[in-house]
This record gives structure tokens, C-alpha cells and sequence, in this order.
């Protein structure tokens, strides 16, 4: 009976000098994705995390709370209990100046929006795919929200698999009798009439400088496959008819390439349009298929690793296990380095073919991301495929990077340097 009550004292003294708990981040890891969420529903509780930059594959630490090791449990995540002391020499390690390592504060979760058109689409995003398992709430929003004004609510937006220029996707040649299709551009047409627009490009194009007016501002911008180069092509084309008659009635400019404006893009300069508009490609930004001359079996892109004290921001956003990510394609799968802004920084590239992958950006007060393909577990995705289950790829460093743009926003460096 005395030993009894000896080992339950024993269990209680460890238990109240567990004062953190440490999710790791590596191969210990079981279910990365939703080690994601349970960072950002912590901080919905309005308790802190501590995102560990480049230790064990980025990851986090927290005041122990009962709550919090409950839903870690329950939603089978690896994790463990540490004593206060345990966690003073992670600190500790972090802080050498010879490691690459760094603390960024978690504090505020970031108000998501998902930019998506209302009607149903025959292929699914991988965002939101990412959001839903891992459990991260967020709206979804299209052009009615963004003209009307309610861009200011959110600090993150991301652009679903989309067409700024107004020419549906380029999917006229082999989808145009397509119900989706035409109820697509119904959708966009009266979107744009209510608005005053004669053209659903006028309508994108608006759309898109209120986006790029977010981030001045102070937002998170992140994009994915054909939002990406469709973005910065629209903003460049203000003024120019760049459609052609099938998509908004009458005939493009002859003109319009020498008529575009590269000082209106974000990212991307110099680049060349698409004028055949059968064509399922909107300029040579994007390297297609044919270009790259890659297979899935020998198509991988690396991850950078930078200075985690003194490039915070490129850090956070390449926090994984590995730094070679599997290659998937896009409708915009990679972008052409030479097009590139000199500002703009590369987070991973397809290095056998000089290919950018992943890049980043700050524009006014804000940030951008834009991330090349469609879906990183789904190497040629399909109009009309089924959406991939993420049951299946708990771990996957692709879907990884989606991830930690959405936790971007939340962070604060503990020291600033000068």
C-alpha cells in the first residue's frame, strides 16, 4: 500500500514538472498535416505556441495544458510531455549562435479565406483539401465578397485554381460544351454585369487590383497553379484586350503584347502571351510538360534552407522533414527563373531544369507565396478526377509547404534583429 501511494506522489510530482509540450516535427512525426491544426487551434484558445525554425523539421512547443495533450490524443498526433527544464535547454540549443535554429512566436490565428467560385468545379484544391483535414476553419469567398469590400476581415487569402484574364482556364477547345463549363461562364458573365463590367476580364482584373491592394496593405497572399502567372497577367494587360472572340465577343488587340505594363505585376516580368486561344496555356511563363521533359519517376524539386536568424520569413516557409519534395504537375507547373522579378526569392526549384518552384515576396506591407502545380500527391491531376484522400498522406512534405503560409501570419519574432 506505501509503495502504492510512493509511485501515484512519483506520478504527480512528474506530472507537474511537465510544464511543456513538445510536438516534433521529423520523422517522429506521425501525422504532420494535422500537427498543422492543432498548432492553429491552440491559438484559437487564445494560448501560445513556439514554432522551433529549423530544429527537428520545425517544431512546436507549448505550456502544458491538459486540454491540449486531450486533443492531441484524439486527433493522433505524436507529441511529448517535457519538464520546464527539458525546454530551457531547447532554448538553450536554439539560441547558440553556431546553430541554425530560431523561436518564432505564434500568437494570433490568422482569419483564412479561400478565394472559389461558388459553383461546383470538376476538380478539387488542394488548399482546401489541406485546410479540411487538418482542421483549420476558413470562408470561402469569390468576386461578389472581394468587390463588395470584405477583403479587410482576413489576414490570408488564397487563390483557388483560377483564370484572372477571363478566358474560363483556356478550356474552350475541349471543354466548351461542357455543362461546368458553360455555367461557369454564365456565373461570370452576370458577376460581371452586376458590377458595371462589359467583360468578365474587366471584372478579373478588378478584382485582381483589390487583391494586390490587400497585400500593400498588410496581407497574405498565396496562390497555387493557374492563379499564379493568370494573376500577374491580368494586372499587366490593364487596358489591353488580351481575349480573344470566344471569350468575351470580340477580337484580342494584335497589339497586346508590346501594350502590356510589367511594372503592374508582382512577381513576374518580361514574359510573352499565348495568343492562340486554343491553346491550354496562358503565356511562356509557365514551363509545361513538353518543356520540362520530366517524368514522374525523376521529377523532384529542393527545398532551400536559409539563416533562421536572419531570413525568418524564407525559413518559415520551407520548414519540413525533407528538402526534396516530389514534383506534380499544373496547369502552371513551374516558372521560368529568367521571368522572374529581381526581388522575388526562390524556396525551391527543379534544379535539373533551372525550373522555380516555390517563391516568395513582400510587396508594400504585405506578403506573397505563389507555388507552382496543382496538387503535390496527385502528379497529373485530371479535370474530373476524384480529390485526394489525406488520410493516405499524413506526411506529405508537399502538402507541408501549403501549411506553413497559413501559420505565416500568426508569427512574432521574439527578438528583432537590426
Amino acid at each position: 500500500m506505501r509503495l502504492i501511494i510512493l509511485l501515484g506522489l512519483l506520478f504527480l510530482f512528474r506530472l507537474a514538472q511537465a510544464n511543456y509540450i513538445f510536438i516534433p516535427m521529423d520523422e517522429k512525426q506521425t501525422n504532420h498535416l494535422k500537427a498543422y491544426g492543432i498548432a492553429y487551434w491552440i491559438l484559437k484558445s487564445d494560448d501560445q505556441v513556439d514554432w522551433l525554425l529549423n530544429y527537428r523539421g520545425g517544431s512546436f512547443m507549448c505550456k502544458y495544458h491538459s486540454k491540449i495533450q486531450n486533443e492531441l490524443v484524439v486527433r493522433g498526433i505524436s507529441f511529448e510531455v517535457i519538464s520546464d527544464a527539458q525546454a530551457n535547454s531547447i532554448i538553450t540549443e536554439i539560441a547558440s549562435p553556431a546553430a541554425n535554429y530560431d523561436i518564432m512566436k505564434l500568437e494570433k490565428y490568422p482569419r483564412i479565406a479561400v478565394y472559389s467560385p461558388k459553383s461546383k468545379q470538376p476538380w478539387d484544391d488542394a488548399v482546401t483539401l489541406v485546410l479540411t483535414y487538418a482542421e483549420i476553419p476558413y470562408d470561402i469567398i469569390f468576386d461578389d465578397e472581394v468587390m463588395d469590400g470584405t477583403l479587410p476581415k482576413y489576414d490570408w487569402i488564397h487563390l483557388h485554381h483560377e483564370d484572372f484574364t477571363g478566358q474560363y482556364g483556356k478550356f474552350f477547345a475541349m471543354y466548351q460544351n461542357m455543362p461546368w463549363y458553360i455555367e461557369q461562364q454564365r456565373e461570370a458573365e452576370g458577376i460581371a454585369r452586376k458590377y458595371g463590367f462589359h467583360k468578365v476580364s474587366q471584372l478579373k482584373l478588378a478584382v485582381a487590383k483589390r487583391i494586390k491592394e490587400f497585400v500593400a496593405g498588410g496581407g497574405f497572399l498565396f496562390a497555387m497553379c493557374s492563379a499564379t502567372d493568370s494573376f500577374d497577367i491580368a494586372l499587366s494587360a490593364e487596358g489591353v484586350d488580351i481575349c480573344e472572340r470566344m471569350y468575351d465577343g470580340d477580337p484580342a488587340d494584335p497589339n497586346a503584347q508590346s501594350k502590356l505594363n510589367f511594372e503592374n505585376t508582382l512577381v513576374f516580368k518580361d514574359f510573352t502571351l499565348s495568343r492562340d486561344p486554343y491553346e491550354y496555356e496562358f503565356s511562356d511563363i509557365d514551363n509545361n510538360p513538353p518543356v520540362r521533359g520530366l517524368r514522374q519517376d525523376n521529377d523532384y524539386f529542393s527545398v532551400f534552407e536559409f539563416s533562421a536568424k536572419w531570413d525568418p520569413i524564407p525559413t518559415m516557409l520551407t520548414q519540413n522533414h525533407t528538402r526534396v519534395v516530389k514534383g506534380f504537375y499544373g496547369q502552371t507547373t513551374g516558372f521560368k527563373k529568367n521571368m522572374l522579378k529581381p526581388d522575388v526569392v526562390v524556396m525551391g526549384e527543379t534544379a535539373s531544369i533551372k525550373e522555380a518552384k516555390y517563391l516568395h515576396g513582400i510587396f508594400g506591407k504585405g506578403f506573397y507565396t505563389f507555388y507552382g502545380g496543382h496538387d503535390p500527391e496527385d502528379y497529373q491531376h485530371q479535370v474530373g478526377e476524384e480529390p485526394t484522400d489525406l488520410n493516405l498522406h499524413p506526411n506529405s512534405p508537399g502538402f507541408r509547404l501549403i501549411l506553413n503560409n497559413i501559420l505565416f501570419p500568426a508569427a512574432k519574432k521574439k527578438k528583432q534583429k537590426t
